[in-house]
């Protein structure tokens, strides 16, 4: 079993920065890629960012370059560094990690931690 643990989020004004930490452990040979999602108020969860093991990544249509996603394997991190944030950014930020189990594929989630940009 893989373990998510959040950490960074918190109150900004709008265009400035944050930069969101997830450690991860236990089973992490497990692990197949690592993901950041988000999930406003009333609104559906959503992908943000996506890094896969070879460090290859994907990124959601509307952030226009503005976060970036990366990870340091030795501290099993990621992060995600968002910049030019904006009022429309404001959600619970999850970690999200994608493993391979005897049974087939099993995504782990994090607790969660909430931004909230101000104008």
């Amino acid at each position: 079993q893989v373990q998510l643990a959040e950490s960074g989020g918190g109150l900004v004004q709008a265009g400035g920065s944050l930069r969101l930490s997830c450690a991860y452990s236990g089973s992490i040979f497990s692990i197949k890629s690592m993901g950041w999602y988000r999930q406003a108020p009333g609104k559906q969860r959503e992908l943000v960012a996506r890094i896969m093991n070879d460090g290859s990544t994907t990124y959601a249509d509307f952030l226009k370059g503005r976060f970036t996603i990366s990870k340091v394997t030795a501290k099993n991190t990621v992060f995600l560094q968002m910049n030019s944030l904006k009022p429309e950014d404001t959600a619970v930020y999850l970690c999200n990690a994608l493993t391979i189990t005897s049974l087939g594929y099993l995504e782990v989630w994090g607790q969660g931690t909430l931004v909230t940009v101000f104008s």
